[in-house]
Parts: C-alpha cells; sequence; structure tokens
C-alpha cells in the first residue's frame, strides 16, 4: 500500500468518524428519546458507522404529532361534555358504578379518563372468541346482516382464501346499498394494490391505507403503524381484539399451526368509542372521504348487559402510553392472581418491577408465551425477560397446542384487558394499538378460565429447565435483550 492510498483511508476513516459524531449528536439533543433507546442507536451507530444511520431513518425516526387526529364530530357525539362529567363526577365522589368491581378501579377508569378520554360505558354484553373459526364466522354473520354500513379496520389484510372471501361479502353489502369502508395498514398488508378494490369501490365501498408509501413495493416508515383491529357494523355490533385476516388465523398455516387469539364481540354503548375511534383514524388516512357526523353512526343503543368497559387508544401520537399505564394500574391493584397471555413479552423496566414485586409480594404471576418465533430478535429477548421474572416467583408457560397470539391480562376475577397491544416497547409507544378495559366479574373469571384451560397445552418452563438451555442461547439473549429497545 503507497502513501497515497493510506492518506486516502485515513480522511474517509476520519470523515466516517465525524459524519457518526454527527448523527450521535442528532439522536442525542434533536430526538430526545428514552435512554434505554438511544444508548441501543448509539450501539448500532457504534458497530454499523453510515449505515446505522440509514436503519434509523427507518426505524428510529420520532413520530411528528401535532394535527394528526382531529374530528370536529366529536363535539357532535357528546363524548367531550361525558367525558367532562364523569371525571369531575369521579373526582368528586359522586359517579354511580354499578358494580362493586368497577368502583374499584375507579382510579384506573379516572386516570383513562383524563389521560386518554376513554369514556366508561356500563351496558356491554360481550362474547370472548378464542378460535378464528367462530370469530370470522360471527363476523361474517354480523356483516351479512348490515343494514347501514359496515367499518372494517386491520393491521393485515390477506389476499387468500380468507382474504377473498371477505371481500366478496363487503362486494355483495356494498351493492345493496350498505356503507362499506376498509381501512388497512400499509406495512402490514404489503402487497395489496389500489387495483385489488376495483371491484369493492366501483359498487361504492371505500379503502384506504394508513401511511401508505410514496415508493411502489417498499415502505421506508418501518415504525408507527397502525397495529389496530376493530369492525363495526351498522354502530351496534363491535369487534376488538387480535385476530388480523387471513389464512393463518384459521389455523391454516403450517409453520404456526393452530391460531389462539382473543377477540371481543360487543354490543351495547362502547359502540360509541369504538366507532370514534375508527373515525378518527379513517379521517386521518383519507384524503378524499372524511366521514362526517351522522346520526346514523351512533345510533341509540338499548341496554345489552352489564359488562363496563373502557376503549382505551395509544401510540406515538400521545405524550402518555396509556395501555402501558393501564397495565400498570391492574398489576398494582391485584391483590391475588395476574395472568397475562402475549407473543411478545419485551417490557420496560417500570413494567417488569411492577410484576417483579407482584411477584415476590406473593400475588400469583402466571405468563403464557409462544413455542415458536415468528420474529427471531423478539423471541429471544422475550425469552430472557422470562426467565428474569422466574427469579422473582412468576410462573412461564409455553404454549405448545400452536401459536398465541392473544394480548389479555387479567387480575383477581375482577378486571382485565383484552386488545391489541403486546407486552412489548413497541406496542407501548411505536404502534397506534387499541385495547377494551373491561371492570366485570363474570367476563374476568371466563378469561382466567380460559387462561387456565390454555396450561393444559403448555409446558411450565421451571428454573431448572431454564438453566439447562444452551450457550448459544444465553448469546441470542443477551443480544436480543441489548437490542429490545429499539425491537
Amino acid at each position: 500500500m503507497d502513501l497515497n492510498s493510506f492518506d486516502w483511508i485515513s480522511i474517509f476513516v476520519g470523515f466516517v468518524f465525524i459524519l457518526n459524531f454527527f448523527f450521535a449528536g442528532i439522536l442525542i439533543f434533536l430526538e430526545r428519546k428514552d435512554a434505554s433507546a438511544t444508548w441501543a442507536w448509539l450501539m448500532v451507530l457504534f458497530f454499523i458507522p453510515i449505515a446505522g444511520f440509514a436503519l434509523y431513518l427507518l426505524l428510529g425516526r420520532s413520530l411528528r404529532k401535532k394535527h394528526l387526529f382531529n374530528w370536529e364530530g366529536r363535539k357532535r357525539v357528546g363524548i367531550e361534555q361525558l367525558i367532562r362529567y364523569q371525571i369531575d363526577a369521579i373526582h368528586d365522589r359522586k359517579f354511580h358504578f354499578k358494580s362493586e368491581e368497577t368502583e374499584k378501579m375507579h382510579d384506573l377508569i379516572y386516570m383513562q379518563l383524563v389521560n386518554n378520554a376513554a369514556v366508561l360505558t356500563q351496558d356491554n354484553q360481550v362474547e370472548i372468541l378464542v378460535d378464528g373459526r367462530k370469530k370470522f364466522k360471527a363476523l361474517f354473520d354480523d356483516i351479512e346482516a348490515a343494514k347501514d354500513h359496515i367499518h372494517i379496520q386491520t393491521y393485515i389484510l390477506r389476499r387468500d382464501n380468507l382474504g377473498r372471501e371477505l371481500y366478496r361479502l363487503l362486494v355483495k353489502k356494498a351493492e345493496q346499498g350498505v356503507k362499506v369502508r376498509v381501512l388497512y395498514d400499509d406495512m402490514g398488508s404489503r402487497g395489496l394494490t389500489k387495483r385489488y378494490f376495483r371491484e369493492l369501490r366501483a359498487a361504492g365501498g371505500e379503502v384506504e391505507a394508513f401511511f401508505p408509501s410514496k415508493v411502489p413495493v417498499i415502505n421506508p416508515r418501518l415504525n408507527y403503524r397502525n397495529h389496530r383491529k376493530i369492525s363495526i357494523i351498522d354502530g351496534r355490533v363491535g369487534y376488538i381484539g387480535g385476530f388480523n385476516i387471513g389464512d393463518e388465523y384459521l389455523g391454516l398455516d403450517a409453520r404456526f399451526g393452530y391460531w389462539r387469539d382473543t377477540h371481543l364481540r360487543i354490543e351495547g354503548s362502547a359502540l360509541h368509542p369504538l366507532q370514534t375511534r375508527f373515525i378518527l383514524d379513517w379521517n386521518q388516512a383519507s384524503y378524499r372521504y372524511d366521514i362526517e357526523y351522522a346520526d346514523v353512526y351512533f345510533p341509540p343503543i338499548p341496554q345489552k348487559g352489564d359488562v363496563a368497559m373502557q376503549i382505551v387508544s395509544s401510540g406515538p401520537d400521545s405524550d402518555w402510553e396509556q395501555i402501558k399505564t393501564g397495565y400498570l394500574k391492574l398489576i398494582n391493584n391485584a391483590e391475588k392472581y395476574i395472568y397475562i397471555q402475549t407473543p411478545y413479552f419485551i417490557p420496560d423496566v417500570s413494567l417488569l418491577d411492577a410484576l417483579k414485586i407482584a411477584a415476590l409480594s406473593g400475588i400469583d404471576v402466571r405468563i403464557m408465551i409462544p413455542n415458536k418465533p415468528d420474529h427471531m430478535f423478539v423471541y429471544w429477548a422475550t425469552y430472557s425477560h422470562v426467565g428474569e421474572l422466574m427469579k422473582a416467583g412468576a410462573r412461564i408457560y409455553i404454549y405448545e397446542k400452536g401459536f398465541i397470539h392473544a394480548k389479555t391480562l387479567v387480575t383477581d376475577d375482577e378486571s382485565a384487558s383484552v386488545g391489541t397491544a403486546n407486552i412489548d416497547l413497541r406496542s407501548f409507544s411505536l404502534n397506534f394499538e387499541v385495547n377494551a378495559f373491561l371492570y366485570h366479574q363474570e367476563t374476568a373469571t371466563s378469561l382466567a378460565m380460559i387462561f387456565e384451560e390454555d396450561m393444559k397445552d403448555s409446558t411450565e418452563l421451571t428454573p431448572e429447565l431454564y438453566q439447562q438451555r444452551s450457550n448459544l442461547i444465553k448469546f441470542k439473549e443477551s443480544i436480543s435483550r441489548l437490542l429490545s429497545p429499539i425491537l
């Protein structure tokens, strides 16, 4: 190597060092991320100069929050006035709770009202759906019976047998004069094109993609995806939970086998905040067909049951991680047991400490995770975190029947949460999520019984078994855990 070549190499290395230092400054002083996420990204910059910053542009940029979701129709719905009344009444101890378990959770209810405008409804009927075939039969039956409108929002929409069956049904209903709207996430449903929906649009249906790419095929915005999965039919029946739309959710993917998820079918006043959530998301995605207020979207709903619930949303558009803080309140209020089912378990320090404290206090903490990964780094980070919880006395179950995708948290036969948010940093701060927080003894007991039934199809991961893992697995856990703030 001659002297001139050496000089050019030195100049290039110096340039890369200065550029990386500049990128690190942007990350530290302009983005102002959580400290753990900042250190993880600095490590990526250190080990992968230049290319690391390209990864950051794809995965790490903060979202500009101003006016992301805005809908003036909220005032017409009356939700804002109702929220103000509920906040004042609970604060002044004048609110009428219809059950002891609901009143016991008044602090959580108040917090979600203040931080998330999550109105409390106490007249709902809830059906728990844990099998894909039963869930989609119920949904398709409700769609078949629709008279006015059908609103479908999903993260993944496949062009497979189930996706096509739904599509044909939606076209049929649109041709009958029912207003059909479909909102899907552009990243989760990559592969869908505008041409695919031509027949539905020709029949009068409307379709929008959330945060679509301006570049064909490739979407450079890997973060800030809309992970919500809700459906509303005629403003009278609603669905919320973990099922996307595709054949694997019927257990037809050999890689995953039986698909175990949890979804709720809801009738009652909770349909009003659920409808509001859909309209807010739709109007953000739509530039041509904004939904204006109409009574038909918020019909009077006769009392259907006695389940109290709040529809709680969270996402990178907010300064508060509402679903995570709701989880924390449920955990901190628990006195007997905490049951959690999640495909990904990558809690932050606050949630991990809350579960440790609960377990160390003698509360029965049980966590159920899958026996197979659909995201390798996430799987090994999950394994690392549950291993730490076992030391505090928590019991860990590995679901063996297939793939468990449910996102449920149940405490004390009194309260529960079911929705789209996993126990991970992505769900808490990077994705748009929605959960139903339920305050009802019968519903919570049913969810606990489902957990205990799933235990029969699971293997308990004991400390002895965990200690027998190979050095390779320990290495995978260590690397994955180090990267967990940015997974």
